[in-house]
């Protein structure tokens, strides 16, 4: 499944649409969403909110614009949200969370991104006019500074009772909810039915080009649509991008168990190389970090490239690999070698 002689790990995001999601953009019906009346836009939102078991559903470019509506639309400026330490909403959507919804992060240390829920009661301010009033926990799934972990079900339901006896929102960004929804056998209605809003990816494992989708009640995604026109609005014949998002709906969920797969067996195999650091009974979806010991991670990344494999040294000592439906077991056995031979010093 190389491309153009490159075996590229870096993320799930660089999948490119199917053969049926290039004929679906070809056959789709358009408006223009802006004003309302794209019903490819509309078909797609429909079928998201009915998946998450919500009412109504908003289409938009990113799993950041989605996140950052989201919690604009549930919070006020100076609020306080609670938020666990390596969410990729605090560390990785550019301090969108001060510019956007100008809110103050409350961040609690997880167990491979699950919160405390006990810690969350406890980090809840009190009504002293000194104190920030909080009004949303964040939740992430799966929790991708953790190696892909599901948070588990429970937590969801543990932290929305919290939330519940102090009137405060739940949001997750689900960007990778259906990599948890196959891996745990959990619809993803059961994450979001103790989440007031999710959003998910298209544009990661279900292989769209471009989009992400937020779900909540009516009156949220109203405000949603309000709050995204802030960030730039919607898109205009965006039912050509639409029309992929529902052919990833119907038809690319399942195959994720592939992409497990996949990275189980790459790190299993990874974990066989001297030098290299990797549990592969922690590898619970379709992300793994390998950890170069004392040798940095930037020159074996360096390395890696010249041989035609991709991958990103994001941390000073491991690695992440991210398998996904454009990558395959010739892919792995070719990111093996190359990991060889960089840390042999071949």
């Amino acid at each position: 499944m190389a491309t153009r002689g490159v075996s590229d790990f870096r993320s799930d995001t660089v999948t490119r649409p199917t053969a049926e999601m290039l004929a679906a953009m070809a056959r789709a019906e358009v408006g223009d969403d802006v004003l309302g009346d794209d019903p490819t836009v509309k078909r797609l939102e429909e079928i998201a909110a009915g998946r998450f078991g919500k009412a109504a559903a908003l289409f938009v470019a990113s799993g950041t614009m989605g996140n950052q509506c989201a919690i604009a639309a549930q919070t006020r400026p100076g609020d306080e949200i609670v938020i666990e330490r390596d969410a990729h909403v605090f560390l990785h959507e550019g301090g969108a969370l001060a510019r956007i919804p100008s809110v103050q992060i409350r961040p609690l240390a997880g167990r491979d991104g699950a919160l405390d829920p006990a810690e969350v009661e406890a980090a809840i301010r009190s009504t002293d006019i000194h104190d920030p009033p909080t009004r949303l926990v964040a939740l992430e799934q799966t929790h991708l500074e953790s190696g892909g972990q599901v948070v588990p079900l429970a937590t969801f339901r543990a932290v929305r009772e919290v939330a519940d006896r102090h009137r405060l929102r739940v949001h997750c960004d689900g960007a990778r909810i259906f990599n948890a929804s196959v891996a745990a056998g959990v619809p993803v209605a059961d994450y979001a039915r103790h989440a007031h809003s999710v959003t998910f990816c298209l544009s990661k494992g279900l292989c769209c080009p471009v989009g992400s989708v937020v779900v909540g009640d009516a009156d949220f995604i109203a405000e949603c649509r309000r709050v995204r026109k802030w960030m730039g609005g919607a898109m205009r014949q965006s039912g050509y991008l639409a029309a992929c998002g529902i052919v990833a709906l119907e038809s690319m969920v399942e195959r994720l168990a592939e992409d497990h797969a996949l990275a189980r067996t790459l790190a299993e195999k990874i974990a066989e190389i001297p030098g290299l650091s990797i549990d592969p009974d922690r590898v619970a979806t379709n992300v793994l970090f390998v950890g170069t010991g004392k040798r940095p991670a930037a020159p074996i990344a360096d390395r890696l490239a010249k041989d035609g494999v991709l991958a990103l040294a994001l941390r000073p000592h491991a690695i992440r690999f991210v398998t996904h439906h454009d990558v395959g077991p010739d892919d792995a056995k070719r990111a093996v070698a190359a990991l060889r031979r960089a840390t042999a010093g071949e």
